[in-house]
């Protein structure tokens, strides 16, 4: 990837620098959200020690940051379509730090929650415009190499994110995780503001206005196309991201590990999203999209049911992150695939889609964490159960989509 082709640069009005420097800045803006979420779980002892709260209550601090990143990922889309893609990553990471100085500051279980739906608020302006920008860049299959490449990148987020946690706790109180964090979103705004041309000139820009805005939203969150193909995306990733966000519970209630151990489960989960991202990148201009992801939800139903069996056969954790790890392989493979395929559906509106996109994984991940976590993660058998479920659920919506984007062609 040395370049931009001529149509990219064309619709953006630059060309960007190196295609490594490109692909790691927006890597880094991607990884905002897995390092928001991931780097405290270590911390959550520490946390319910001092502030006060049983499993279920610490789950809220996971939960009220996933809730509010969804609903104001509605508007991070359309407000750079309007604004341009930087101004808005660049002014959602400023009060990205600031909420994250507020929640190292929090002085009761409550304000910290109120300080994390802050986060919340904030954090999509980087994670969510970052896609549409990848979009405005390149097409076709330069578009999907370049996604596989930032997913392997950020793919190593939730990995290093639980170590990383671990490792403040050493050397100081759970407090140190969000100034971490915080000093990450300063990093990540330099060097987007560096790095970063701004991919949507003036011309192509939406008006400023409340009517344009929800008329974008509404055009495509009235299309039964995307919302088919975004919730078969949203149920396939939560196979997934159910274990991400069920590791306080897992790797300590039930494999009975300690806060320093989250990688047993992480580092192969991710490993199979980056040997997944590389497949993608490597399929690109090779395998038909459609074709491809009808292969791979074979793999994630596969591995749905492996993990079940392991499971049954032994809790070992050696094991039991097997599956997990199979269903990442499936996961690296098809979302990069299925995001460029919902933002290709609005081409004028790119921003918009993105932020719908965005917003039903994350009310699906919200709810996953604050509601469907506590109540079900109550063995190991009922987990794999859980992400079985997510998986069969997704594949089902997957095959309607095919189905009625074939009668609408022949029609």
């Amino acid at each position: 990837m040395s370049g931009t082709p001529a149509a990219a640069r064309g619709e953006a009005g630059s060309r960007p620098p190196s295609g490594w420097a490109v692909t790691a800045v927006l890597a880094s803006l991607a990884m905002i959200g897995p390092f928001t979420i991931d780097t405290v779980f270590p911390g959550f002892q520490a946390i319910g020690e001092q502030l006060g709260g049983d499993t279920a209550a610490l789950q809220q601090v996971t939960s009220v940051y996933l809730l509010t990143f969804a609903v104001m990922s509605v508007l991070h889309g359309p407000l750079s379509d309007a604004l341009g893609r930087k101004p808005v990553m660049l002014g959602g990471i400023a009060g990205y730090v600031v909420a994250s100085a507020a929640c190292a500051l929090a002085p009761t279980l409550g304000w910290l929650l109120v300080a994390r739906a802050a986060q919340g608020l904030f954090a999509g302006a980087a994670t969510i415009v970052s896609r549409a920008v990848i979009r405005d860049l390149y097409s076709g299959a330069q578009a999907q190499r370049l996604m596989s490449q930032v997913m392997m990148i950020f793919a190593i987020a939730p990995a290093v994110a639980p170590v990383i946690g671990g490792w403040l706790l050493l050397v100081g109180p759970w407090r140190g995780i969000f100034w971490f964090v915080g000093a990450y979103g300063v990093v990540v705004a330099l060097a987007t503001a560096r790095v970063l041309p701004e991919t949507l000139p003036p011309d192509a820009r939406q008006p400023l206005r409340v009517g344009a805005l929800l008329s974008g939203l509404w055009l495509v969150a009235r299309s039964w196309r995307f919302e088919r193909l975004a919730l078969a995306t949203t149920f396939t990733f939560s196979a997934y991201i159910f274990y991400v966000l069920s590791a306080p519970i897992v790797v300590v209630d039930l494999l009975g590990l300690g806060e320093q151990d989250f990688w047993i489960l992480f580092v192969p989960m991710i490993g199979g999203m980056v040997v997944g991202s590389w497949i993608t990148g490597r399929a690109a201009g090779r395998v038909d999209a459609d074709v491809l992801v009808d292969r791979t939800l074979v793999l994630v139903l596969l591995s749905a049911a492996a993990n079940v069996a392991v499971v049954l056969v032994t809790p070992h954790p050696g094991w039991v992150v097997v599956g997990p790890s199979l269903i990442g392989v499936g996961i690296g493979i098809v979302f990069p695939v299925l995001q460029l395929a919902l933002l290709d559906l609005f081409p004028h509106h790119r921003g918009a889609a993105a932020s719908m996109s965005a917003f039903a994984v994350l009310i699906c991940n919200a709810l996953v964490a604050g509601v469907v976590a506590p109540l079900v993660t109550t063995t190991l058998l009922s987990a794999a159960l859980t992400s079985a479920g997510f998986a069969v659920t997704g594949a089902l919506l997957w095959v309607w989509h095919r189905a009625a984007t074939r009668g609408a062609a022949a029609a």
